[in-house]
């Protein structure tokens, strides 16, 4: 079982996102104009993404990952379909913790189209990948196994559940995190995906939620604010109540 502890240890190296990146990208509460841009948000999921493309041509990732797959093969005969809900569920925990009335960073509006450009971003990513390595995955079944997409997922709302609720406890990121984590493990377990498969889908959840949430002010100001301002000038309306010395009542007119 050592290669899967390895596996366990490569994947719970991102939980430092959660606890070393404390002034990440929201420093002030519910103020989309405070996300910001730091380099230094870069280093996990870039390490991740690394180790995955590295393991495409690397001899020895390549003999880590035959190890696993001959240790999930030899001792695990059980195989588990969980890790096809666990994929969603820390993105879904943030609706569920704001319906209960613990409120996240952003309102509804902003935090579901930042999580929208997240899944955007990581499923072009992750489909372009998919047919340009073509790699086979490790029980044969097909040629898509690079990278992992229920990791990338899991790991997208594990950063965006994180980002949410840093600031009322960096534990709820934390929980995220080891669901993500837990889900790249299944992925393996199941004999679907090489390590190198879940470590760059890690990488690469983690990178498109981050920058999802850098992108979201310029968009909400240049995009959204910009439309809804143009429908405030093409719409104007005014009720108008008269009396003809009989009857009472009042019109609307709109200007369009």
């Amino acid at each position: 079982m050592k290669y899967l502890c390895l596996l366990s240890v490569i994947l719970s190296t991102s939980l430092l996102v959660a606890q070393n990146n404390v002034t990440d990208t929201i420093v002030v509460k519910d103020s989309v104009k405070n996300l910001r841009f730091n380099y230094k948000q870069l280093i996990i999921p870039t390490i991740l993404i690394g180790y995955g493309i590295i393991g495409l041509n690397s001899d020895q990732l390549k003999g880590y990952n035959l190890d696993v797959q001959d240790e999930v093969t030899e001792n695990i005969d059980k195989k588990f379909s969980i890790d096809d809900i666990m994929q969603y569920a820390p993105a879904a925990a943030v609706y569920g913790l704001n319906a209960c009335g613990v409120e996240g960073k952003n309102n509804l509006k902003d935090r579901s189209i930042i999580l929208a450009s997240s899944y955007l971003m990581m499923s072009v990513t992750v489909l372009a990948l998919k047919s340009i390595t073509k790699v086979e995955r490790p029980d044969g079944s097909s040629n898509n196994s690079f990278p992992s997409g229920h990791t990338a997922t899991a790991f997208a709302g594990a950063e965006f559940m994180y980002q949410e609720y840093k600031d009322k406890s960096i534990w709820y990121g934390i929980s995220g995190y080891v669901v993500a984590t837990a889900t790249g493990a299944f992925r393996v377990v199941n004999n679907r995906h090489w390590v190198t498969d879940v470590v760059a889908g890690a990488g690469i959840g983690i990178l498109t939620t981050k920058a999802a949430y850098w992108m979201y002010p310029y968009l909400n100001k240049k995009v959204f604010t910009k439309k809804e301002k143009e429908k405030e000038k093409k719409v104007s309306s005014m009720v108008l109540p008269y009396y003809n010395g009989k009857q009472m009542g009042c019109g609307l007119v709109m200007q369009f």
